[in-house]
């Protein structure tokens, strides 16, 4: 690990942590989240040249501190709301630490805290995923707004205006109630679910997964599974990231190549996270109505359960997305469902579930259609059309390794046909 790829992996660690500090003690979640980007900006220049300091969360905390006092006083009402926060706080909390001082604040993770903050029912639901990858999960504009498949121009508005929704909605830094907590947590699982998925294929870069991504994901869903251990969907969640990044070591070649899941050596998958997966599934569904993750997750239990590609049962798999199909329509279950259709009927019947996102906006042009349409065609025998596809879907994609990869399968198709 490279000393940039380090400063980055702690200001993604650390960054929420700080936030959340911030916010329980101030407030103002719109400047708190400002001052922590401008903490995570002087990071990122000063602690490669300089070294990373003793006691990084510290460190963050003091300068995003500051930052904030910086801006108190350079308004008219400074006083005002300097007494406003006195009433709220105690003495301690306006005064930056040493820079390598432990912070006197409370030891737990405000993190979760954070995420339910996040997901505020005054923000749409689109807003609530877009804040809390960015604060939670410390991705960019740009990846965010890739994962939403919109530009990154109209992602840094959204975000904006939902960190001023959060602000006027007078939002309170605690953990929601009962009630409320189930009405967010459709967008806390798949907020979640989409870190996750940018952890174990990144949207963008050389690297084909970051797993402080992945990492972080199962150890927020560990920690809402602890939290709500009687809902079948979060123990589905957590089951469906166990059972996905159990593949992790046998996923990348020794060059950092993706290596497709029919390819893998399974001799290097996790037997311990597949056995904790299959587990949390197999009880979820006896108790629990199937929901989209839990029946994905009972997807990845059938993979991860055939000792050979070949001794897959993709019949179950076929009636499993069916249902997934019926109950969570989506255009990505459609490409997945393709491929499993595919390998029970045959690459012309999964060709044809295709068709019809070519003209759903959230799918056409996009590189995975692109590139399981070339899986297809290649099963099916026309070499020519399966070469352009996997082109095509190799300039659609932002991954270098999923990039080499495409190209790789169109070149040996080269002269074939």
């Amino acid at each position: 690990m490279t000393e940039d790829r380090t400063v980055e992996d702690l200001l993604r660690t650390f960054a929420p942590q700080v936030l959340g500090l911030l916010v329980r003690r101030h407030g103002q979640f719109d400047r708190c989240e400002d001052a922590v980007q401008e903490a995570l900006l002087a990071a990122a220049t000063q602690w490669p040249g300089q070294g990373v300091p003793d006691n990084p969360r510290a460190w963050l905390l003091t300068v995003a501190t500051r930052r904030l006092t910086d801006e108190w006083r350079s308004e008219s009402a400074r006083r005002d709301r300097e007494v406003a926060v006195a009433r709220r706080e105690p003495a301690y909390a306006g005064v930056a630490p040493a820079a390598d001082a432990e912070p006197a604040v409370p030891a737990d993770d405000d993190t979760l805290t954070l995420l339910f903050l996040c997901c505020h029912p005054a923000l749409p639901g689109s807003a609530q995923v877009a804040l809390t990858l960015r604060a939670v999960g410390g991705l960019s504009t740009a990846q965010i707004a890739r994962a939403h498949l919109v530009p990154e121009a109209t992602m840094s508005q959204r975000i904006r205006r939902a960190k001023q929704r959060i602000e006027a909605a007078g939002a309170r830094f605690t953990m929601p109630g009962p009630a409320e907590r189930g009405e967010r947590l459709t967008t806390v699982l798949r907020v979640l679910y989409l870190i996750f998925n940018e952890g174990y294929t990144a949207s963008s870069g050389p690297d084909l997964r970051r797993a402080e991504l992945t990492g972080e994901a199962i150890r927020l869903a560990r920690i809402l599974r602890g939290l709500l251990p009687d809902d079948g969907e979060v123990a589905g969640l957590l089951a469906l990231m166990l059972l996905t990044d159990a593949h992790r070591a046998a996923r990348v070649g020794p060059d950092g190549e993706l290596v497709p899941l029919a390819e893998q050596d399974r001799s290097r998958w996790d037997t311990a996270a597949i056995a904790e997966g299959v587990a949390l599934i197999t009880e979820a569904l006896t108790w629990s109505p199937p929901g989209p993750y839990q029946l994905q997750a009972a997807i990845a239990a059938v993979h991860a359960e055939a000792s050979t590609a070949a001794e897959t049962d993709w019949r179950q798999i076929v009636a499993l997305y069916r249902l997934l199909a019926r109950i969570a329509p989506n255009p990505m279950v459609t490409l997945n469902q393709a491929v499993a259709v595919a390998m029970v009927d045959g690459p012309r019947a999964g060709l044809a579930l295709l068709t019809p996102l070519d003209a759903d906006e959230r799918t056409a042009g996009h590189h995975r259609l692109a590139a399981v349409r070339a899986h297809l065609l290649e099963l099916a025998g026309e070499v020519g059309a399966a070469r352009e596809a996997y082109l095509m879907a190799a300039r659609g994609t932002t991954s270098r390794p999923e990039q080499r990869y495409l190209e790789v399968r169109a070149a040996r198709l080269a002269g074939q046909g």
